[in-house]
């Protein structure tokens, strides 16, 4: 029983050596970089099926130490694929460290095992910001304190209800560029808005963690720049407070293994943090539906009824 990363990785480029497996330089002729099923990601067919083939399996899998062992946690496992990994990295490249107060952006599940993340990084408090009441009442059920973005208050006055000062050591974005407005532009598209947020209530030479996804192209930005992937960053800001940004797809492999030993050793409960939902293949359809309404799960599936049942 194994896990297999998001992204497909050579074993043998110069990146790959380095642990950055996320922009191997041999798996896509586009770019570096490359995951299964995904826009621009080297052409990989999709890992949601009844059978995958895996590139470079030798390299990139990872075996589980017991089998027994691996099904009664594979809800939480079976996260080593994707969201565990980059929400960690996102922790890990803002900076995330013990003590630390934390703000992250988005309660989608990547942004709640970022959360989880922080936690198990020894952040001493961890902020979480959303417009869905039900994703924030998610974070708040493992020790995260919570901001409502569709209040029309500040970010930075809303941090300081919390912490008494309208600042926070790191961010992670976990949003990316779907971004929305916050308060009474909550309805409206605004793809910089997570960054140039995170930059103003980022203390002076803190870091912002990257790991939401942004795009050198959306057909279906709200504007011309949008639709290039040309975002206006008020990039000057984050210079004069010396702003350290880590942007990019997570390197699955240089924290799997790890954060395997964690789950199996009980340092972390991931699957309760995102709220693991365990669907057929043939209910992904609806899980998709459920998860673009903002549904508060995690929708994990099992092709062959190994858990189901």
């Amino acid at each position: 029983m194994v896990s297999v990363p998001f992204n497909i990785a050579c074993g043998r480029c110069r990146n790959c050596k380095e642990q950055q497996t996320g922009i191997c330089l041999n798996v896509n002729d586009a770019r570096p970089g490359s995951a299964y099923g995904y826009v621009d990601m080297g052409g990989w067919i999709g890992g949601q099926a009844e059978y995958v083939m895996v590139p470079y399996a030798d390299f990139n899998l990872l075996k589980f130490p017991d089998k027994a062992q691996a099904l009664e946690k594979i809800r939480d496992l079976t996260l080593l694929s994707d969201i565990l990994p980059t929400g960690y990295h996102g922790a890990v490249t803002a900076g995330v460290k013990p003590g630390m107060i934390v703000y992250v952006a988005g309660a989608g599940p990547v942004g709640l095992a970022c959360a989880a993340s922080c936690h198990l990084l020894g952040a001493a408090i961890v902020i979480v910001g959303d417009m869905i009441p039900e994703r924030l009442e998610q974070a708040k059920r493992f020790g995260c304190e919570i901001i409502d973005l569709r209040k029309d208050a500040t970010l930075a006055e809303q941090i300081e209800d919390v912490v008494g000062i309208p600042e926070v050591d790191c961010t992670v974005d976990c949003v990316g560029f779907e971004a929305k407005g916050h308060g009474h532009d909550s309805v409206t598209e605004q793809p910089a808005t997570v960054l140039n947020a995170a930059m103003e209530i980022t203390r002076a030479g803190g870091g912002i963690g990257i790991p939401g996804l942004y795009v050198t192209g959306d057909p279906g930005g709200v504007d011309d720049n949008a639709k290039m992937g040309n975002l206006s960053i008020r990039i000057g800001l984050g210079w004069a407070k010396s702003h350290h940004f880590h942007t990019g797809q997570c390197p699955v492999m240089n924290y799997n293994r790890d954060l395997m030993q964690a789950i199996l050793y009980d340092k972390i409960k991931i699957a309760d943090a995102v709220n693991v939902k365990v669907i057929s293949l043939d209910d992904g359809p609806n899980g998709y539906k459920d998860f673009d309404q903002g549904a508060a799960k995690k929708y994990v599936i099992d092709p062959h009824g190994m858990i189901l049942t």
